[in-house]
């Protein structure tokens, strides 16, 4: 894929901020194996109804993709079907918003069924509204009133088939939350004494999350220097002392402008977040918009009913920022963040132990309050 981005900026989203979108775009474009021939960034007080960027700047798009053999155009925002249909005719080329983009790489990294089962649901439920409106286009009758051409009742099949599916992953989706509960019911029962604290991981993509399970429970996870490296939910246990098992689970990651139908289909994933007792945020402080990216994280727990639990800010990958773990002990990052935090680096296994101290204080302090568990 070849691929043009394109962004909008106005009052409400600064001009920097805009192009620190394009750029996560460009990456979310490696990560399908795309390359981003270049982006148009415009400022507008508000989207075009019906070209997003406006009908002038689409016949621009048009001259820019031709020249440069671009084979595809993508937004850096959630256009509408109509607003798709517009942009192609004028292009000429497959239009992309970002959802389609961020769909397509859960669609490639997914592995487990549940994994694939969510992103499916995502999918259709992204694609159901972009059919309606199609049929006329599709049809090539141009029959009396109440006519129905080919076209209009391909459409109709198609929408009435993405209804059933939809409602039948619901439910298999309902089977995998009753056997997670199940699952999570089964590993307190089988514990004989000693305290189990359910800790979720959570961040936004990249940050460094499966390589912290790993260096925290020894469980081999596969880790990458790519945004959604992984989408499976995994969940490894740890004895922290003679009271009290930890059992961490790694999340999907986050991203800014997450897809509505992505959180809405991975809720039974993001169940172990909120089912959690201590959230560790993992941050990649190497990366010179971590603020941001801790503000993202913080509006999907929001979204999520989960930003009322205690958090612990994992202020991760120091190995980049300094060379020795004593270095990184007095870095000032922690000072930028409220609450509990804890320098380390999961790569080099800095900080682990402070780490793990911490969670087992604040675990005395949950167990303690709710002594029913």
């Amino acid at each position: 894929m070849r691929a043009i981005l394109v962004g909008i900026w106005n009052k409400d989203i600064h001009k920097e901020e805009a192009k620190e979108s394009l750029r996560e775009l460009k990456g979310l474009v490696k990560a399908l194996g795309g390359v981003s021939l270049g982006y148009v960034l415009q400022k507008r007080s508000k989207p075009d109804t019906k070209y997003f960027i406006g009908a002038g700047k689409a016949q621009e798009l048009k001259e820019i993709s031709q020249g440069t053999k671009a084979d595809a155009v993508i937004f850096d925002d959630f256009l509408t079907p109509s607003q798709v249909k517009s942009l192609e005719e004028i292009i000429g080329k497959p239009v992309l918003d970002r959802t389609d983009l961020v769909i397509e790489i859960f669609s490639r990294r997914a592995k487990s069924k549940e994994a694939k089962l969510q992103v499916e649901l995502a999918r259709l439920t992204h694609e159901l509204p972009r059919l309606y409106g199609k049929g006329r286009a599709m049809s090539r009758l141009g029959g009396g009133v109440g006519t129905r051409g080919p076209g209009e009742q391909e459409a109709e099949i198609r929408r009435r088939l993405i209804k059933k599916r939809i409602y039948q992953i619901k439910e298999e989706l309902e089977e995998v939350k009753k056997m997670r509960r199940h699952q999570r019911k089964r590993r307190e029962r089988s514990d004989t004494g000693e305290n189990i604290l359910k800790v979720a991981i959570v961040g936004y993509t990249n940050a460094g999350k499966s390589t912290l399970l790993k260096a925290l429970t020894g469980r081999e996870t596969f880790t990458a220097d790519m945004l959604f490296a992984t989408l499976d939910t995994k969940t490894s246990a740890r004895i922290i002392s003679p009271e009290m098992k930890v059992l961490f689970t790694d999340t999907v990651g986050f991203i800014k402008k997450l897809p509505p139908e992505l959180i809405e289909s991975f809720k039974a994933t993001l169940e172990e977040v909120t089912e959690a007792d201590i959230i560790l945020h993992v941050v990649d402080i190497s990366d010179d918009r971590w603020l941001d990216y801790i503000h993202t994280v913080r509006e999907i727990l929001r979204e999520l009913a989960a930003d009322d639990k205690p958090v612990i800010y994992v202020l991760n990958k120091a190995d980049r920022v300094v060379d020795s773990e004593e270095e990184a002990r007095h870095l000032p990052h922690g000072a930028f963040v409220e609450g509990r935090s804890v320098v380390v680096s999961a790569e080099k296994r800095w900080g682990l132990e402070e780490l793990l101290e911490k969670v087992r204080t604040l675990g005395e302090e949950v167990l303690t309050v709710s002594p029913e568990r």
